[in-house]
């Protein structure tokens, strides 16, 4: 009998990979002067160029050393840093943020290993961090599932996105497509760090978001809870003054959030819980390529 891994693979294989192949961009080729798979064309020969491929018929019919260049095929590493804090187990009644998070990285997964590119995934939490090598294969996404089972996270210090976005730069030590999958709540400069990451690798930020983050219910006397730290405090939810600051600290965390993403160069998506996370990965990867909170 199929796991139950095994059986949300399939789900995945049939329901959605259909629905995105063909968005991304095609195979990952770039030009090089050198041994490669297709025959591209000429060139002038030019200082530092190896010698081992001139033309020499063409060379000597222009009286001018000309080189073969070719197209060669670049296998892409694809890195998923998955934020696995415990501000990612809050969500409404259709989903959490984390099974958001880990439906999308599923997803990820087996689109780019379909393609022949090598996934790794980066999990990261208050409390550490576990890493998934790349790999290829079925076999390989069933091996990131299986690291991605529920978490909530540690409790008792907010999450250091910092040190998440440096472990990330650390554990890709070739140039890489970065995922990020995070509600980007936490503490540390980790503006400074996406800059970093993204100065060596290109970098894309998948922000998942609930209602609550951003809305406080107007429902009268409240206890309330820092899913980070386990925090209570005690508050009138329709006193005028406490949504006036919360709003505030809304508009402040919207504002930091787009622009360290815009300085570092990052497109930045806004994924929905109250929404089917691939369709809106869907829409993602139909969009032109340009910066959106």
């Amino acid at each position: 009998m199929a796991s139950a891994s095994e059986r949300l693979l399939l789900r995945l294989e049939w329901t959605v990979l259909r629905r995105l192949e063909g968005r991304l961009q095609g195979a990952h080729r770039t030009l090089h002067r050198g041994s490669g798979i297709d025959f591209a064309g000429l060139v002038e020969y030019a200082e530092g160029d190896d010698a081992r491929h001139i033309d020499w018929n063409v060379t000597a019919r222009l009286d001018q050393p000309h080189v073969r260049v070719f197209t060669e095929d670049r296998d892409l590493t694809i890195w998923l840093v998955v934020d696995r804090s415990a501000s990612m187990a809050g969500g409404g009644p259709e989903r959490t943020k984390s099974e958001a998070g880990t439906e999308l990285a599923l997803v990820l997964a087996r689109l780019f290993g379909r393609r022949g590119d090598r996934v790794a995934a980066l999990l990261y939490d208050a409390g550490g961090m576990t890493i998934v090598p790349p790999g290829i294969g079925r076999r390989h996404v069933l091996r990131i599932r299986a690291a991605l089972q529920p978490s909530t996270g540690a409790r008792g210090a907010t999450t250091d996105l910092a040190a998440m976005l440096d472990a990330a730069s650390r554990a890709a030590r070739r140039p890489a497509l970065v995922i990020v999958l995070s509600d980007f709540i936490g503490e540390g400069d980790w503006g400074r760090a996406l800059l970093r990451l993204s100065r060596r690798h290109e970098v894309a930020a998948l922000r998942i978001v609930d209602r609550s983050d951003d809305q406080l219910p107007e429902a009268g006397l409240l206890v309330v809870e820092d899913a980070e730290t386990g925090e209570q405090l005690f508050v009138d939810s329709s006193d005028p003054l406490l949504r006036e600051r919360f709003a505030a600290g809304v508009a402040d965390r919207e504002a930091l959030v787009t622009a360290a993403t815009r300085r570092a160069g990052v497109p930045l998506h806004r994924i929905r819980t109250d929404r089917d996370p691939v369709a809106s990965l869907v829409e993602v990867l139909g969009r032109p390529g340009r910066h959106r909170a």
